[in-house]
């Protein structure tokens, strides 16, 4: 790894300092339905043609600006996507439960093609995350309101947002007075002027499930085991209601009650999960310059009788997820995202497997993915830090009592 690499982190707490805070309002004619201020920051991991990992940090620029795919969707389900040079795009979904409103996906997309910011990427057409571990949500009529940074670390990808203060379905078309606070603006101690206002669940809305269960999957050909793969898998769906509204469903694949099959080759293998009507097929291949596989294909079918009574279809065929060294297994303790398009992804927990060479029915040498060694690699450089601090500490101890001490030698 780079010492670019083992910096970044310490760059990025700099370069949060300088982030420009932008107003963004998606409207439906004269109604505005979600009013954003915000400043965010971008840290992206990528390789270069030279088979080199380098790191770039960027932020929210002054020509970025609310895209014309953001809609408010019959004043429900808010969507705002925000553009900015070199095709790059921020979304964010919204939705609306009884009196309270909250932010369900946010997406980035990164366009490799910019060399502005991506100079000498090996990849090419889009790299797009999504996550969903985010608490930002209010009552209707209050500001969601975090002055805070909060970092969203996906696969290749953090995001800080900083100074944020956003509101669904404002009234009067703008901020109310009342606010929500997050909780690393609330102090534990001294009184607030500000109004926090605490959510309490609705029956109406639905439960967000718990992390997945982990499951234990094997592809078998005429030599034996061929594909070994382990991980929890929760799927996460955007699909249109026969009312033309917009929903989302989240849901777990239950490993107890899910099917194995595929098939292997030299170069190709797949991986076909059935669970109930959900059809998940995994396709990996082999990059013969690199002599590494990685995941290229996945794709899902489901039938959702709440999605104009037709099965919900989604795929990709260019994906370049997983990346791992023939003849080991890739390993990902850490939750990731695999984005198959705008309406459907996969947060994948405890991530386990190797699709080629399989030999005695058990997993090669392990590779870690690159956020669990970036989650060992902050607290290594923070205790160097702390580290370093003592010591200096201590020095100057050790001197300033050395000169006290000579102050009282016999002439």
């Amino acid at each position: 790894m780079s010492s670019y690499r083992l910096l970044a982190p310490l760059l990025l707490l700099g370069f949060l300092q300088v982030a420009l805070v932008k107003r963004f309002e998606v409207k439906d004619g004269s109604k505005i339905c979600l009013l954003a201020e915000l400043s965010a920051n971008f840290s992206v991991n990528y390789e270069t043609t030279a088979k080199k990992e380098a790191t770039v940090l960027f932020s929210l620029p002054e020509d970025a600006q609310v895209s014309n795919r953001s809609n408010c969707n019959n004043m429900t389900a808010p969507l705002l996507v925000i553009s900015f040079e070199g095709g790059h795009s921020l979304s964010m979904n919204f939705s609306r439960v009884n009196t309270s409103y909250k932010m369900d996906v946010l997406t980035i997309s990164c366009n490799w093609s910019d060399h502005t910011h991506f100079p000498n990427a090996s990849s090419k057409g889009f790299l797009i995350k999504s996550s969903r571990s985010m608490d930002i949500s209010a009552k209707i009529n209050t500001t969601y309101k975090c002055t805070s940074d909060s970092t969203m670390h996906m696969n290749n990808v953090n995001l800080t947002l900083s100074h944020v203060r956003m509101e669904a379905f404002p009234p009067n078309n703008n901020f109310s007075k009342n606010e929500t606070q997050c909780p690393a603006d609330v102090t534990p101690t001294g009184p607030t002027t500000t109004l926090v206002t605490t959510l309490t669940p609705t029956t109406a809305a639905p439960p967000t499930p718990q992390n997945p269960m982990t499951g234990n999957y094997n592809v078998t050909d005429s030599n034996g085991i061929c594909l070994l793969a382990k991980m929890g898998l929760q799927l996460n769906i955007t699909y249109t209601t026969p009312d033309n509204k917009t929903a989302l469903k989240v849901f777990n694949i239950q490993p107890n009650s899910t099917g194995a099959d595929g098939n292997c080759t030299s170069d190709h293998a797949s991986l076909q999960l059935t669970d109930g009507l959900t059809k998940l097929n995994f396709v990996f291949v082999v990059n013969a310059t690199t002599s590494k596989f990685y995941l290229k294909e996945l794709s899902v079918s489901i039938d959702l009788p709440a999605a104009r009574g037709k099965p919900f279809m989604a795929k990709n065929e260019s994906l370049n997820y997983l990346q791992t060294t023939l003849g080991k297994s890739y390993v990902c303790r850490s939750e990731q995202t695999l984005q198959v398009n705008p309406n459907f992804s996969i947060n994948a927990f405890e991530i386990q497997v190797q699709p080629f060479r399989v030999n005695d029915s058990k997993y090669a040498t392990a590779e870690e993915c690159q956020m669990d060694k970036d989650n060992m690699l902050i607290p290594i450089i923070v205790g160097a830090a702390l580290a370093g601090l003592v010591l200096i500490v201590l020095i100057a101890y050790l001197i300033g009592r050395k000169r006290s001490h000579a102050g009282y030698q016999t002439i």
